[in-house]
């Protein structure tokens, strides 16, 4: 006894009280709980609270009638509801292909970690809100109440009234696809299919809201889009990390330098490009005398939350997401951002009234003198989709020769010059007067397709940014997959090798012609500045894919011999002749109901086909021809490359894989010459001798 009270305390912890435990889950339980409550309503309050308030106005505004305030509501809950899970889901997106902490050799398989699980909630919530927003959307955009869908033939009238419905389409498509591959998905590769359709599913309700309408909407649409997915990226990693944390899920320092260098790279994006769409939208009116400007006030203000908890995450939190108020703060910019947002669709902004030309209605400028060499090349309008893409891959590929480089490797300058050259065609064609003159002239517009089809991606595939960040980054095992991890499970992927199959790669690089300009679909989409966007994109990707094929430095998931790459192209060659051929001798105008409806003056509807189908036939050809004749050298060095390598092999008494067939082949002649005689016994001495 007197030994135990004269003994040291003891320095293990002592187990916290049945009281204390319970204490402690109630404040955390609660202290979630009321976060919830709040996310909720400011995520909900500022849409519904705006309809309620403006009531009938925005309808009548619109020359539409009122669906009810039960279909108004629904449908502004509705779609702050849905922004929100596209956030949390997009963010769980990310966040289980680049910010799970996987090291190792299984770093590639997902398993049942956290974010898969969030994963799963939050697109099938988001899945289950979209497939109410396309009903909705039907009797809201028409301004019908819900008894309307009783009648006859009213629902397939209703959903294609308006492009909203047919947006939100898209969405639960974008929405099941994820939630699908959250439920199935074991390895990484499995999750990049639903990101692309994530982002199309997050785009398509904005691109066809109010940045498609008024002047300068080019402008707006591009900054639009580039501002909803940087938000949701942004928005949606922090979320999903603040919810790791609350539920007693440390995070890795690697990963915590991730999230803050994707919030350092997406927040000056986001906060110019609401700059640029206050701009559009306010069209010159105040900021105090409309609705659109006391919400934009509004978003500011969130957005200065969420930027003030970040700049603590730095300076207080000391890079740990633990800290209580900086991921109180971030959350409730989040999700007021999210609210103000859904908020803003519940009014039409100043430029819906602002007078249009026809040219501004479908393109959202003017294009008043015609399209003269001088006027082309200086009479210039920023591209912003195109320009903010090359400036990020531009930027990319320096910073990897520079990591490259700096370790004392070398990169071949002409790689570098080629990447370079080829994102500046890029930008050339799209933002010069060549670009902004390619939606009014169909052959200045062939001029630019050729260019993003042709010339463009076969400098962009010389550059080989694979093989550079390939050399320029490193996988580790003690540290979390990177770079280097994600592009060689990337290019082990199957789809991919199902992707770049020859065939598949010929028919769309061809059929692309063909099935666009003869179907309708061109004439469909040069009423719509994304459609015009997406064609160029289109046109960039499939011809980077087939002159990756045949010229690339990157090798491809199924490369062919030289003389197949040679065929490859000879094959394509005709083609586009024909497709030349068709548009030079007259016939149907393509997307004459466009071109007429802008009643340009100057414009010559037959000279400008047939100046395109000139475009189409020779800006075929010479590429073809030019890449024949980088084949061709790269065809000579290789040989010349093999043959140094045998004689190396000879120099130094090794035999290469000619030899060692040719020794096969002997061996195989001295068995066929006779039976081998039979063995005779010998002595021990014998055998010794």
């Amino acid at each position: 006894m007197a030994d135990a009270l004269t003994s040291q305390p003891s320095t293990r912890p002592l187990a916290a009280s049945p009281v204390r435990r319970r204490t402690t889950r109630f404040r955390r339980t609660g202290g979630l709980a009321l976060t919830c409550a709040l996310v909720c309503l400011l995520v909900i309050a500022p849409a519904v609270v705006t309809t309620v308030q403006v009531g009938v106005e925005p309808y009548e505004l619109l020359h539409t009638s009122f669906p009810g305030l039960d279909v108004a509501v629904l449908t502004a809950a509705g779609q702050s509801i849905a922004d929100l899970f596209a956030v949390v889901t997009f963010g769980a997106l990310l966040s289980a292909l680049f910010l799970r902490d996987a090291r190792g050799r299984d770093a590639g398989q997902l398993g049942d970690v956290f974010e898969m699980a969030v994963l799963r909630v939050s697109s099938a919530g988001w899945a289950t809100v979209s497939a109410a927003m396309i009903l909705l959307e039907m009797l809201d955009s028409s301004g019908l109440p819900p008894s309307q869908l009783s009648e006859p033939n009213a629902i397939p009238f209703l959903y294609e009234a308006s492009a909203f419905p047919k947006a939100w389409t898209v969405t639960l498509i974008a929405a099941l696809l994820t939630w699908i591959a959250s439920v199935f998905a074991e390895r990484w590769t499995g999750l990049l299919i639903p990101l692309w359709a994530s982002c199309f599913g997050i785009l398509a309700p904005v691109v066809v809201g109010q940045i498609l309408v008024g002047p300068n909407h080019d402008l707006g649409g591009d900054a639009g889009a580039y501002q909803s997915l940087l938000t949701n990226a942004a928005f949606g990693v922090v979320l999903v990390a603040i919810m790791r944390v609350a539920t007693g899920r440390p995070i890795a320092p690697e990963i915590m330098t991730r999230i803050f260098w994707i919030l350092a790279v997406a927040l000056p994006v986001v906060a110019a490009s609401d700059l640029l769409l206050a701009w559009f939208k306010l069209a010159g009116t105040g900021l105090l005398d409309s609705v659109t400007g006391w919400q934009i006030i509004g978003r500011w203000a969130f957005l200065g939350i969420f930027v003030a908890a970040y700049l603590g995450w730095r300076v207080l939190g000391k890079r740990r997401l633990s800290a209580t108020w900086p991921a109180l703060a971030a959350t409730v910019g989040i999700a007021g951002w999210v609210g103000m947002t859904a908020a803003m669709t519940r009014f039409p902004p100043p430029q819906y009234f602002v007078p249009t030309s026809i040219s501004q209605v479908f393109m959202g400028f003017e294009v008043e003198v015609p399209p003269t060499v001088l006027v082309l090349l200086t009479n210039w309008r920023p591209n912003l989709l195109f320009l903010l893409l090359a400036i990020a891959a531009v930027t990319v590929y320096l910073w990897a020769v520079r990591n490259l480089r700096s370790r004392g490797d070398a990169w071949p300058l002409g790689r570098t010059l080629s990447w370079i050259a080829g994102w500046g065609v890029v930008v050339f064609v799209t933002s010069s007067g060549l670009g902004k003159y390619s939606a009014p002239d169909f052959g200045v517009h062939m001029v630019v397709h050729m260019s993003l089809n042709m010339l463009a991606p076969v400098l962009l595939v010389m550059g080989g940014i694979a093989t550079l960040l390939l050399r320029a980054t490193r996988s580790s095992p003690t540290a979390p997959a990177g770079v280097h991890d994600w592009i060689m499970w990337a290019l082990r992927w199957r789809v991919l090798r199902w992707i770049y199959n020859p065939l598949v790669i010929f028919v769309l690089f061809v059929g692309s012609y063909y099935g666009l300009y003869f179907s309708g679909i061109f004439g469909e989409f040069m009423r719509f500045h994304w459609a015009h966007q997406l064609m160029n994109v289109h046109f960039l990707i499939i011809g980077y894919l087939f002159y990756s094929l045949v010229i690339g430095v990157d090798r491809p998931p199924l490369p062919l011999p030289h003389i197949g790459k040679l065929g490859f192209v000879l094959a394509a060659m005709p083609f586009h002749a024909f497709f030349g051929v068709i548009l030079m001798s007259g016939g149907d105008i393509i997307a004459e109901n466009f071109y007429r409806n802008l009643g340009l003056p100057w414009a010559d509807l037959e000279a400008s086909q047939y100046f395109a189908g000139g475009v189409a036939w020779a800006g075929g050809e010479l590429p073809l021809l030019l890449v024949i004749i980088a084949l061709g050298i790269q065809w000579s060095r290789q040989d010349a490359k093999d043959a140094r390598r045998s004689d190396r092999h000879q120099d130094t008494g090794h035999a290469d894989d000619r030899d060692a067939y040719n020794q096969m082949l002997e061996k195989l002649a001295a068995r066929s010459a006779g039976p081998r005689p039979a063995p005779t016994r010998t002595s021990a001495t014998e055998r010794t001798e």
